[in-house]
């Protein structure tokens, strides 16, 4: 009992002892916390953020040190126009007119009255044949008209009062009508004598000089050919036929004319004719059209080209030519996206346009942009550094062959 006693006295003793050593320690910890300035965690979270940020453009680095370079190539819009559905041909211009200016009565020449080459208009003079044959027998006849008048007005007072018979009268009505109807051949006849133009044009080069007999029978004496208009004549091909009936009569068909050397601009006329069969042996059919030519700059025989325009497409898009690749697929485009990365798109181009430029009828829309040159370092997927293509001018139509197949 006495043991237990004093060893319950001893822990009482140490549990007393030991609370005035717990409070100092606890001091002590509050004391040492308060010691750390605030600005020191500030400089924590700033070099924190710091090596974080370090550790991010480093990672940054390489993935951008890993990714391939932007290749530079040249891009433009999708635009949207109105074009003509055409087909390109080569033709020959004509005379809107020919006369060959015939001599209608035989006689001498004593005058000419224009220059070889010269324009004329209709009713100017050319030549003059010697009228004092056709003048006296002129005066002849109206002097032969003359009398029989007399003469029929002296039956008619007779027949009135039962003079003479109903045949007499009869013969002087004929005699008159006769005498009057050759003074009118001798006036034609005179009127005959004096050339003029009988249409506008411009005159050939003269058969004939003054002092020259000539007449009905001899070679015309010049000859003048109409040139404003003038027509164009081309030929279309019989695999096209279909294509030309299916707008034949339409409004918008037209002929456009031109020179190869693009000396002229392109002249707009209408579909005059088109012939009704195939010529057997060329498979193609005939066809002309009314061309303006105020100028004189189209001459009869002269090698043109032409555009023979059926239809107008409406707000069709348009990209540049080179823009179209061609791969074991088919045609396709690179359409650029928002992020300068390419996109691999398939598309049906159409017909070439003036200013090089090309109709896509499916694939893009107006206001995409394409890549027209740098396509050979290009995959989808692939960055690009654009830079605007600079178009070219549209200038006169050039034929090609991919202006038909493309239809």
């Amino acid at each position: 009992m006495k043991l237990n006693t004093e060893l319950s006295d001893v822990k009482t003793l140490d549990h007393v002892g030991s609370k005035p050593s717990t409070k100092p320690q606890m001091k002590r910890a509050r004391a040492s916390n308060q010691k750390i300035p605030k600005w020191a965690y500030l400089l924590f979270i700033i070099l924190a953020a710091f090596v974080t940020y370090r550790i991010l453009q480093h990672r940054a680095g390489e993935v951008k040190a890993a990714q391939p370079a932007a290749r530079p190539a040249s891009v433009a819009k999708v635009i949207a126009k109105d074009v003509p559905l055409y087909l390109d041909e080569i033709g020959t211009c004509a005379a809107y007119e020919t006369v060959q200016v015939q001599a209608q009565v035989s006689g001498q020449i004593i005058a000419r009255d224009f220059q070889d080459g010269s324009d004329v208009k209709k009713g100017d003079p050319l030549f003059t044949i010697d009228p004092r044959p056709y003048q006296a027998t002129l005066d002849q006849a109206k002097a032969q008209a003359a009398l029989d008048q007399v003469t029929l007005k002296r039956q008619q007072d007779l027949i009135a009062r039962k003079v003479i018979s109903k045949q007499d009268y009869d013969i002087a009505v004929a005699n008159a009508q006769k005498s009057q109807a050759a003074a009118e051949a001798a006036q034609v006849n005179l009127d005959y004598c004096y050339i003029k133009s009988p249409i506008n044009g411009r005159v050939g080069l003269r058969n004939f000089d003054v002092g020259n007999l000539v007449g009905p029978s001899t070679p015309p004496l010049v000859t003048i050919q109409g040139l404003d208009p003038i027509y164009t004549d081309f030929t279309v091909a019989e695999n096209d036929l279909p294509l030309v009936r299916k707008y034949l009569g339409g409004p918008n068909v037209k002929v456009q004319t031109y020179l190869a050397d693009g000396s002229i601009a392109p002249r707009t006329g209408d579909l005059y004719f088109i012939d009704n069969a195939v010529q057997p042996g060329s498979g193609t059919v005939k066809a002309r059209g009314v061309t303006p030519n105020p100028d004189r700059a189209l001459w009869p025989s002269e090698f043109v080209l032409v555009r023979f325009i059926l239809d107008m497409l409406n707000n069709a898009a348009l990209v540049p030519s080179q823009a179209v690749q061609v791969s074991q697929s088919g045609p396709f485009v690179f359409v650029v996206k928002a992020d300068n990365t390419v996109d691999f798109r398939p598309v049906k181009p159409g017909q070439r346009q003036d200013g090089d430029l090309t109709v896509i009828d499916s694939g893009v829309k107006p206001g995409e942009t394409v890549v027209v040159t740098g396509q050979l370092a290009l995959s989808p997927g692939a960055r690009i550094a654009p830079q605007p293509y600079a178009t070219q001018p549209p200038g006169n139509p050039q034929p090609s062959a991919a202006s038909k197949s493309a239809m």
